[in-house]
C-alpha cells in the first residue's frame, strides 16, 4: 500500500508540469510544494521574501532550542521514510523550510549535496511532498518563517534527541 501511494505521488508529479503549468507565463506560476533549489528562482526569491523571519528568531535567538527543532522535524523525516520503507540513508541535502504560523510546511526547497547518496530525485520528490502534507512543526509563531540549513541522513544525534523529547 506505501508503495502505491509513493508511485502514485511520483505519476503526478511527472504529469504536472504538462497539465497546469504549461501554458502559464512563469509569473503566474504558483511555487509548488516542493521543488529543487534553482528551479522557480524567481518565486523563490519573491517567497523568501514573505518568509523573511527566521527559525532562530522565532525561538527568541536561543540557539540550542532552534537546533534542537530542527533536528526533531528531521528526525520525523527519517521516521517516516522508514515507517514507508522509503530509504533515505545517505541522503544529504540543503533544505530551505517555509512554515505557516502555524507550524504547518507551505514550501519546502531541497538540493542534494555532492556527497550525497544517488537517490531518484522524482521519488525523494514525492516522498517530501508526503512529509510536508502530514507533518507540523513543533513551534507555532506570529507570522510565517522560515530556515536553510543542512540535512543528512541518518540524522546525527539521534539519541540525544530521543533522550531530550522523553
Amino acid at each position: 500500500m506505501k508503495n502505491i501511494i509513493l508511485k502514485i505521488s511520483i505519476l503526478s508529479l511527472i504529469i504536472l508540469p504538462f497539465t497546469s503549468f504549461a501554458h502559464q507565463d512563469i509569473k503566474e506560476v504558483n511555487l509548488p510544494k516542493v521543488f529543487l533549489i534553482g528551479d522557480f528562482a524567481d518565486e523563490f526569491e519573491e517567497v523568501s521574501k514573505e518568509y523573511k523571519t527566521q527559525l532562530l528568531e522565532v525561538c527568541e535567538y536561543d540557539m540550542s532550542r532552534a537546533y534542537f527543532k530542527w533536528l526533531v522535524m528531521l528526525q520525523e523525516m527519517e521516521d517516516m521514510a522508514e515507517s514507508i520503507d522509503f530509504d533515505i540513508k545517505g541522503v544529504k541535502m540543503w533544505l530551505k523550510v517555509f512554515w505557516n504560523e502555524d507550524g504547518t510546511i507551505a514550501h519546502l526547497a531541497y538540493f542534494l549535496k555532492p556527497r550525497s547518496r544517488n537517490i531518484n530525485k522524482d521519488e525523494l520528490t514525492a516522498f517530501l511532498y508526503t512529509f510536508v502534507d502530514q507533518y507540523s512543526f513543533p513551534l507555532e509563531a506570529e507570522q510565517k518563517f522560515s530556515h536553510y540549513g543542512n540535512a543528512s541522513f541518518p540524522v546525527v544525534g539521534r539519541r540525544k534527541i530521543d533522550q531530550e523529547s522523553n
